[in-house]
């Protein structure tokens, strides 16, 4: 099976070639059609399609706040040939599709459930010979020890990046948790030594002045860790269902569009070395209102990106 498979689809994010021609293209974006592990409505492995096809409304794709476009700097490898009924083999078969890619280019990876996050952090640990700190947008804090009496899952991912040394506990900062779960998974990252900045303490905070705290305190987190490599892992569902109704978890009282583009605006110097958006479940969706933020918000962080200067 070629490498260029794409699932069910062949369309490429913002109408970016793979970028084989002779001019090197630093960016790069992937899809992992995998949703295995959700635990209540499937269907995020439809999510890379979606997002692309969305993507096609950006026109020339000149961000209006970077005033720059990733049209020509971006190279669409498709979605990658993995196998869709195992997590063990899922994450077996997925370093050497990702190493070469990670090598070669940043990386923005379309998911997906986000069991997918697991096996990316550990390529990138590998290949940056150092853990991340980690920048976690959703609804969920997945924390929890087990998924539902299995090892793994979806909702395991942050505990078992923390467990394994993938990450910067201290580094590791949430926006937008607000679900249902013991008091003891809610604050793990923060008794890790993290940062938790939950749904209701955002509440009413849209505008750069209006979240000038939070950004104060990212900034000065990262500051005292000496800038590390940073990792931005969105779940779509960090957003209120009327945002993006099209998630397999909804979880009323989430963030607006609104916040998390000033949060990705605004932090778009600090030393991010990639990321993913998960849990896109087109199935779910209304006049496509997820896939839409789904694929601005990875345009802003590629904009971001290049507007800084880093690649």
């Amino acid at each position: 099976m070629s490498a260029d498979f794409a699932f069910l689809s062949d369309n490429r994010f913002m109408r970016q070639d793979a970028g084989r021609g002779a001019a090197p293209r630093p960016y790069g974006l992937a899809g992992i059609a995998w949703d295995g592990c959700v635990t209540n409505r499937p269907g995020a492995r439809f999510g890379p399609r979606a997002i692309r096809q969305s993507s096609q409304m950006l026109c020339d794709g000149v961000h209006p706040f970077f005033n720059t476009s990733p049209e020509g700097l971006l190279a669409d490898f498709g979605d990658l040939a993995l196998p869709n009924t195992s997590l063990e083999a899922m994450r077996a078969a997925m370093p050497p599709l990702v190493a070469p890619l990670i090598a070669s280019h940043h990386m923005c990876w379309l998911g997906g459930d986000h069991s997918i996050t697991l096996p990316l952090l550990r390529a990138y640990k590998s290949h940056y010979g150092q853990p991340l700190a980690v920048l976690h947008f959703d609804a969920h804090c997945d924390t929890w020890e087990d998924h539902f009496g299995e090892p793994s899952g979806h909702g395991t991912w942050v505990y078992e990046a923390i467990q394994q040394g993938l990450v910067i506990k201290e580094g590791f900062m949430q926006f937008g948790i607000r679900s249902a779960g013991l008091q003891q998974a809610r604050d793990y990252v923060r008794e890790q030594g993290g940062l938790i900045f939950d749904a209701r303490g955002l509440r009413g905070l849209e505008s750069p002045a209006q979240l000038s705290g939070v950004l104060q305190a990212v900034r000065e987190r990262m500051a005292a860790l000496g800038q590390p490599p940073v990792y931005l892992s969105l779940d779509i569902d960090c957003l209120d269902p009327a945002f993006a109704p099209g998630t397999g978890t909804p979880e009323p009282g989430g963030m607006s569009t609104n916040q998390v583009f000033s949060l990705l605006e605004e932090l778009a110097d600090l030393n991010f070395v990639g990321m993913d958006c998960v849990e896109v479940a087109p199935a779910y969706d209304h006049a496509e209102l997820t896939s839409y933020a789904a694929a601005q918000f990875v345009w802003t962080y590629l904009c971001g990106r290049i507007a800084a200067g880093r690649n």
